[in-house]
């Protein structure tokens, strides 16, 4: 069986990353982590990749005098092998709308809110400081627009009453390294079609069950 090839690009610790690299570790999923790519040299997800035998690269922003060069150099990077779909997994750079559109429709991001609430940062204490009640995470396909595009799936996190920014995060990361395994073996196998900028689902239960919080 040929695999879904996915290159996953980050800047940090690379968490998300591992929950891929564990799926796809799986005789029976349908997408292989073929690249990692980090612009941060120091990032611990490139020793994460190179211990699970990944091919990796770093490419630092930093010595790249505008956000183009940059770009140019990771799509350099990116088209050295077959790359069905870009995963950015706590990748902290902004990208031009020029370099988006190359991979439209073939690069997902996952997010720490249910957008379209709280985009950009800082969205667990934005999300306790408004009182709210649920707060979660979000995986979509990533337009020119920061933090928006089609929604693939959401994770739904009751927020408690002492719950801090700290506790909220680790509760939503919990979910996120759920659900983002599960979200690309969809996109692998065919499930998963965007139409109209929306998902839709082939053969898929959404289900019907409300979250209601406090509990009745």
């Amino acid at each position: 069986m040929t695999k879904f090839q996915v290159a996953v690009l980050i800047s940090g610790n690379g968490s998300n990353l591992q929950a891929l690299i564990d799926a796809a570790a799986l005789s029976d999923y349908p997408a292989e982590i073929a690249l990692v790519i980090s612009n941060r040299p120091d990032a611990f997800g490139i020793e994460r990749a190179q211990k699970a035998g990944i091919r990796t690269a770093v490419i630092d922003h930093k010595k790249y005098e505008t956000r183009s060069e940059f770009e140019n150099a990771l799509q350099s990077e990116l088209t050295k092998q077959p790359i069905d779909l870009i995963c950015l997994a706590g990748f902290m750079r902004i990208l031009n709308p020029e370099f988006v559109e190359l991979w439209r429709d073939r690069m997902i991001n996952i997010h720490p809110s249910l957008l379209p609430a709280y985009k950009g940062l800082n969205t667990f204490q934005r999300a306790i400081d408004d009182g709210v009640r649920f707060a979660g995470c979000t995986i979509h396909y990533v337009v020119p627009e920061m933090d928006a595009g089609p929604i693939i799936m959401q994770a739904v996190v009751p927020i408690g009453q002492n719950d801090t920014k700290e506790t909220l995060a680790k509760k939503i990361q919990q979910q996120e390294h759920k659900m983002y395994p599960a979200a690309l073996k969809k996109i692998a196998n065919g499930s998963v079609c965007v139409r109209d900028d929306k998902v839709t689902y082939e053969s898929v239960d959404l289900g019907d069950d409300a979250v209601i919080s406090p509990i009745l």
